[in-house]
């Protein structure tokens, strides 16, 4: 009995030693503000992953892997970041996710190429759900990094293909974030709009201080002032709600085209102001027709809308992302970093709203992208129990955001192939491992 147990325990030894990583519980660490002011905003993101890992994990998309995502609070600071990361990888986790904050995004790239270089060893991947500085997959394109949500080019590129086709659009002002994203928002849409409708005129294009900014009625007094038709930001956070609050409360009438209008605490800070008026463009959202996230979505919501928060779904880029990931550990039986960017590099996946591609030359997510505006939620006369809020008549509008009884509608999906941009990436790679 004693040698049968001994051989056992033996073949069992033998086995782990085989599959190696195939056999462990792969941590990954979330790197976003948990405090502070954008907070509200990093605790809506670690939710969605902690849902979406559970549902990796309950239906074994990894193989025989299990993810479990360990949160590190930044405080949206690069030399924050810098200090997490560290303890991160002291702790032994070598996959690191971030979103918010493009600024962090170059400081953690950096970190972890000379990390890598100098480690060969204990080499550590980085994936990017919300950080969209252009750069990241062009001039400071790095091998360990890859982004699942559109750059501001692409976003822009899609924007401004929409906003040619109106031509009630004269006078353009923009406002952004004054770090690496915003002046990008800026940059880009000076260009395309000249290149696309060089009628058009850019009236303003203020850059304020990230995350500092009390009030934003002077800012709007401009607005005013220049006779601005149409406004462009890629303000994300409490600068998108209080922006939107402002220009409501000043009676300013013209269309807002953001990149995050329906970001958390954006709608609730809207309200009907923003109905027909502030437009945004998602991967994703609510009202997309086919949805197929709308079970996944539901569940959610139902886990985590309650009060006082009233959450809303948001991320589709944040499951897209785990679940490739958790391909490529099945395809590889690994959650060794090298392994992983190399079944990650090219990869084309399913997703709920097609086919996705992560490019392989500068690993950019390739994906179709949508345009939608605010509008009141469905209230169907037939229907019982519906809330008293939604009051529209347009039965597309079928969810609302944050229990505010406003909606977004599609107004185009634009095909990943239209904001697709050349990229000048020069990537450095590794050897590939042993298969």
């Amino acid at each position: 009995m004693i040698r049968r147990s001994i051989g056992a325990a033996a073949l069992a030894a033998a086995a782990l030693v085989s599959f190696g990583a195939f056999a462990q519980t792969v941590k990954i660490a979330y790197i976003d503000p948990l405090s502070g002011a954008f907070a509200n905003v990093g605790e809506a993101g670690l939710k969605q992953f902690q849902y979406v890992i559970e549902d990796i994990n309950n239906r074994k998309l990894a193989g025989g892997l299990t993810l479990e995502v360990v949160p590190f609070d930044n405080k949206v600071s690069p030399q924050e970041s810098l200090v997490v990361l560290k303890k991160a990888i002291d702790s032994g986790i070598r996959i690191v996710t971030q979103g918010n904050g493009s600024s962090v995004a170059g400081a953690l790239i950096d970190a972890i190429d000379k990390h890598n270089e100098r480690n060969p060893g204990q080499t550590v991947l980085y994936l990017n759900y919300a950080a969209v500085d252009p750069d990241f997959t062009n001039s400071k394109c790095s091998f360990w990094h890859f982004r699942f949500d559109a750059n501001s080019d692409m976003k822009m590129e899609a924007l401004t293909t929409y906003m040619a086709k109106d031509p009630k659009i004269k006078n353009v002002y923009l406002i952004n974030q004054n770090y690496s994203f915003g002046q990008a928002v800026s940059r880009a849409a000076k260009e395309y709009l000249a290149r696309k409708r060089p009628d058009i005129k850019i009236v303003g294009d203020d850059l304020h201080p990230l995350g500092q900014v009390k009030d934003f009625a002077p800012y709007v007094a401009k607005m005013k002032a220049a006779n601005a038709d149409t406004i462009i930001t890629g303000n994300w956070g409490n600068d998108m709600s209080l922006l939107i609050k402002a220009a409501k409360d000043a009676g300013l009438n013209a269309p807002f085209y953001t990149y995050y209008g329906g970001g958390l605490g954006a709608l609730p800070a809207i309200g009907e102001a923003g109905e027909g008026k502030v437009k945004q463009i998602t991967e994703w959202h609510m009202n997309v027709k086919p949805n197929k996230t709308e079970k996944f979505a539901n569940a959610w919501n139902k886990k985590y809308g309650g009060a006082p928060a009233h959450l809303t779904f948001y991320y589709l880029r944040v499951n897209t992302q785990m679940y490739m990931l958790a391909e490529a550990m099945k395809r590889t039986k690994s959650g060794d970093p090298l392994k992983l960017a190399y079944a990650l590099e090219g990869m084309k996946f399913d997703a709920d709203t097609g086919e996705v591609e992560m490019r392989a030359v500068d690993h950019q997510l390739i994906q179709p992208l949508y345009i939608s505006t605010i509008h009141k939620a469905y209230r169907d006369p037939k229907a019982k129990g519906a809330s008293s809020k939604f009051k529209g008549t347009d039965p597309e509008v079928k969810y609302d955001i944050e229990d505010t009884g406003f909606g977004f509608k599609t107004d185009a999906r634009i095909e990943g192939y239209v904001s697709a941009q050349p990229t000048s990436c020069q990537m450095k790679r590794p050897p590939k491992p042993a298969s």
